[in-house]
């Protein structure tokens, strides 16, 4: 069975996307096949991985929508599996979504099996493939609650900055509240350190304050703010094949790798 893995967390800017897509390529790479669900009505997954929103007709949106007509499970199954989209990239497809997804969010509230709606999804789908990544919007609103409720775990990508130890802090506890209200099986994965540099002191201070706190959870690698990371989305590609020589490229495969051997 497939491992379904959340990328989240409520602050923007902290590489979330960025990681989510390089992770799930790289797992591509490793040879497992790999599903990434966008679950973040800025799409901005889809367009890093090369697929034009335009003309799209089946997305995530779609298949939440469908599932408020209390649909039967085989024509759920064929609508996700409509959804899916080939990459150019070993290994990996994609379930994209545009900007319709986000008047999903209020519609969510109110069913109350709404929190389900993916989890019952990409139950579907998941023997299909090794892992599903998704990736969350930078909030913790209706869409991040779906993507927990479904997942066997989620995955905290965060800059080494004060704000961040202050937002890590409020998803944890939200994260203890979908366990007990929707997913019992919830954990936290791993806690994955982008933009790092080790020159600064400020990181050196947090990265001290994570390993005193979540020593365990944290990733033995972290990722170097690198301007070849920045650049590839614009590129509509993974970092690695954008430039498989630069250091960020084997940061996350060597990221990829330590997640095959945690889940």
């Amino acid at each position: 069975m497939g491992k379904i893995i959340a990328f989240a967390n409520q602050k923007g800017g902290v590489g979330k996307t960025t990681s989510a897509v390089n992770v799930a390529a790289s797992l591509g790479l490793l040879n497992k096949k790999v599903l990434m669900v966008d679950l973040d009505p800025q799409g901005n997954a889809t367009s890093g991985l090369g697929i034009a929103k335009k003309g799209l007709k089946q997305t995530v949106r779609e298949i939440l929508a469908l599932q408020a007509e209390e649909c039967a499970d085989e024509r759920l199954s064929e609508a996700v599996k409509s959804a899916v989209v080939p990459t150019e990239y070993a290994g990996l497809s994609l379930i994209p979504a545009t900007i319709s997804l986000s008047g999903a969010e209020f519609e969510l509230f109110s069913d109350e099996d709404s929190p389900y709606y993916l989890k019952r999804a990409l139950d579907l789908i998941r023997d299909s493939y090794d892992y599903i990544i998704v990736d969350c919007p930078p909030s913790l609103g209706m869409l991040t609650i779906e993507a927990m409720a479904a997942c066997d775990g989620i995955i905290v990508p965060m800059q080494c900055e004060f704000y961040a130890l202050e937002g890590l802090s409020q998803l944890m506890i939200t994260v203890s509240k979908i366990r007990q209200k929707y997913n019992g099986s919830l954990s936290v994965i791993g806690i994955l350190l982008t933009m790092h540099n080790g020159r600064l002191l400020l990181t050196t201070q947090v990265v001290k304050e994570l390993k005193d706190h979540y020593g365990d959870k944290l990733f033995k690698t972290v990722v170097s703010r690198s301007v070849r990371a920045s650049e590839a989305p614009s590129y509509g590609m993974p970092v690695y094949y954008l430039d498989r020589h630069c250091k960020v490229a084997s940061e996350y495969m060597d990221i990829a790798r330590e997640l095959i051997s945690r889940i």
